[in-house]
């Protein structure tokens, strides 16, 4: 606490004494450069040293769903945990939870959707105006909770640049397989030398709709509608910032509301709220030999509560949380560009019973974190080398009186690696990275039950940090109207922290009952390999005319001696079809997932191959001082019944059947 009160005030009051200077400063343009994952450049043909995708504009808008992981679902390389419509996140590679950070604006949101599948992300993607997903080493630079990768979600919230004039953006669509009534809206502004934002959205839907009944292979289960998958979600941000020749210095307060079903045999539910502040700084040439500062807080205030169908609680959960992040960059020092950090963390989660106010599952943790990193790149020729290391102290601190001990980690990360461009607009490269994840809170500390996922859970106080080293080679073309690139990576993993069951039912306290409604799940360690490759070719998907896209990726993890891991992603091929002329847009995508029987030596169901057909058809027009664009879109067209291999609930919650979504976006 006593670090970030002093990183917060020097951060600010060296802003602030620029304040004047910089506002007499002659010739120094104002800085406009989008602040992204990439502490170095955000420029998505770096895919070999950042293997990265960057969703937006109207490729972002079409694929926007109820979760993050809905949205995020059809990338290279990315799939969901599609816990129903409200709570889905995104899996990276095979690695969930823990191990794939979910940032907003850079910074961590701050949630508890790590902890079990049915935590939905507290983060919006109707109101971003670009999502990026980073895997490989860059990752590392944002703490072991990116060992699998990241997700950017950036809204610009707080603004870097004056707008001369008002521009904003506002969308209501309606859907038919959930009865879906949504609107979001941001607008841009600025009054004098002060940027001005604001955003907001409102989702409703229903029950979704399935194809068939929610238990595979079970007529006399439920059918037509999926019971509990129901969502309702709304937020609301503001976000000023002053604008100067120095740099800038703004900040941003936003409140999110979510209330969505859990679609088990229990049907009960989640009300969600999270408060969160944002605090953004640059100032240009702060010393000598730098170029510039960049400074980051955030303070969240996360509450959600499980709640019984008839509206009773079971359990509170509670994460409160503050970070703060502060990034010197320099130009070229013989050769060599790069960017130095320290971050900050600290953590209170608590999740407790609502009967007894004791406990639930975890116990109240308090976390906290200090890390320095480091990532720099230099051209020798047609090579681009990139190196970055990271040196991290996380400590985790159960409340007194609970009887288990502390735990702290210090932990290394280094990546390294190079992109050859071996002719014009044809690049080679390789990357290796070393990385250390700590056993999260509840891999650590959990011991009872969790109404939501219907299962009891026993950490290990003893749990070692994960360890892991990388290996991956691409090839890629970057250049003319014909783009394609391939991928291939190893993980090994040591002390890899995984949730096993053998199927014991236990009551409340844990103690064995064949009758009880609860599955007792033991976190463990063991060694483990995840490997797999992507490829993806694509022709004119810019321009007039026809497009196509195609694409494959395979992902595969197995421990060591005993099989596969759980909920491993389906080996997947897709064909993106296109077509632009004038004012329309038509598209059709088709997605096919293998049969998935690469099962973990406790898992049963093996899901069925499916092919998801989805299409859309958009049309843009002037209309006064606006820009209006009409859009139907129709998802899943073969109504297939799909079961998500990484769900937790496939046996069970099958996906969404046929949608239609109309809307009209608006743009001024």
């Amino acid at each position: 606490m006593a670090f970030q009160r002093t990183l917060i005030t020097t951060a600010v009051m060296a802003l602030l004494a620029q304040f004047n200077h910089g506002a007499r400063a002659e010739g120094s343009p104002i800085n406009t450069v989008t602040v992204t994952s990439n502490p170095i450049s955000n420029d998505e043909n770096l895919q070999v040293l950042t293997p990265a995708k960057i969703l937006a504009g109207p490729e972002l808008k079409a694929k926007i769903g109820t979760s993050l992981g809905d949205t995020l679902s059809g990338e290279l390389g990315v799939s969901a945990s599609g816990f129903g419509a409200g709570a889905s996140r995104p899996i990276i590679r095979g690695l969930e939870g823990p191990r794939v950070k979910i940032l907003q604006n850079g910074m961590g949101v701050a949630d508890v959707s790590s902890l079990s599948n049915d935590h939905a992300v507290a983060s919006e993607s109707s109101t971003a105006q670009q999502i990026e997903v980073l895997r490989g080493p860059a990752a590392l630079l944002y703490g072991s909770g990116a060992i699998g990768g990241l997700v950017n979600v950036v809204d610009y919230r707080i603004p870097t640049v004056l707008n001369k004039q008002t521009t904003g953006e506002a969308e209501v669509r309606v859907g038919t397989v959930n009865q879906e009534k949504s609107l979001s809206f941001s607008i841009d502004g600025s009054s004098g030398v002060i940027g001005l934002h604001a955003d907001g959205s409102s989702r409703d839907t229903s029950n979704y709709k399935i194809p068939g009944n929610s238990e595979w292979n079970n007529p006399a289960s439920a059918s037509g509608r999926l019971n509990s998958s129901f969502t309702r979600e709304s937020t609301l941000a503001v976000g000023a910032s002053v604008i100067q020749p120095w740099g800038y210095l703004g900040a941003a307060v936003q409140t999110l509301n979510d209330h969505y079903g859990i679609p088990t045999a229990e049907r009960s539910f989640i009300d969600l709220r999270q408060n969160r502040f944002d605090l953004d700084g640059l100032l240009n040439s702060p010393v000598n030999g730098f170029d510039s500062l960049k400074y980051k807080f955030s303070a969240t205030d996360y509450q959600h509560t499980e709640k019984a169908e008839n509206g009773s609680p079971n359990t509170f959960f509670k994460n409160q949380s503050m970070e703060g992040r502060v990034v010197l960059s320099h130009p070229s020092w013989a050769g060599w560009q790069g960017s130095w950090g320290l971050q900050t963390e600290q953590v209170k989660f608590s999740a407790l019973s609502a009967s007894s106010g004791r406990a639930d599952t975890v116990p109240p943790t308090t976390s906290t974190s200090l890390a320095a990193f480091a990532v720099e790149q230099k051209q020798f020729g047609d090579v681009l080398a990139s190196t970055g290391v990271r040196m991290e102290n996380v400590n985790r601190k159960p409340d007194a009186g609970t009887g288990l001990v502390s735990r702290e980690f210090n932990l290394f990360s280094a990546s390294a690696g190079g992109l050859w461009q071996f002719e014009k607009g044809y690049s080679a490269g390789l990357s290796l990275s070393w990385a250390q994840r700590a056993p999260a809170t509840e891999e650590l500390y959990s011991n009872g039950p969790h109404e939501s996922t219907a299962t009891f859970d026993i950490g290990s106080v003893n749990m070692k940090k994960e360890v892991s080293r990388n290996v991956e080679l691409s090839l890629q073309k970057t250049s003319g109207i014909l783009h394609w690139k391939v991928n291939a990576f190893l993980n090994k993993v040591s002390n890899y922290i995984y949730g096993h069951t053998d199927g014991t039912k236990v009551d409340e306290e844990g103690i064995p009952d064949t009758d009880a409604e609860f599955t007792r799940r033991n976190w463990s360690q063991a060694s483990a390999t995840i490997r797999g490759g992507e490829a993806e070719i694509s022709y004119n998907l810019l321009g007039e005319g026809p497009s196509i896209r195609a694409f494959a990726d395979y992902s595969r993890g197995s421990l060591d001696s005993l099989g596969s891991l759980p909920l491993q992603p389906a080996t997947r091929t897709g064909l993106d079809l296109g077509y632009r002329e004038g004012k329309w847009r038509a598209g059709l995508n088709i997605l096919h997932a293998q049969r998935q029987d690469r099962l973990a030596s406790f898992e049963s169901f093996e899901t069925p191959s499916y092919t998801k057909v989805d299409a859309s058809l958009t049309y843009t027009h002037p209309y006064q001082n606006s820009q209006l664009t009409w859009f139907l879109m129709a998802k899943n067209l073969l109504n297939q019944d799909i079961r998500l291999s990484t769900s937790v609930l496939r046996e069970s919650v099958p996906q969404p059947g046929r949608n239609v979504l109309a809307g009209l976006r608006v743009s001024f």
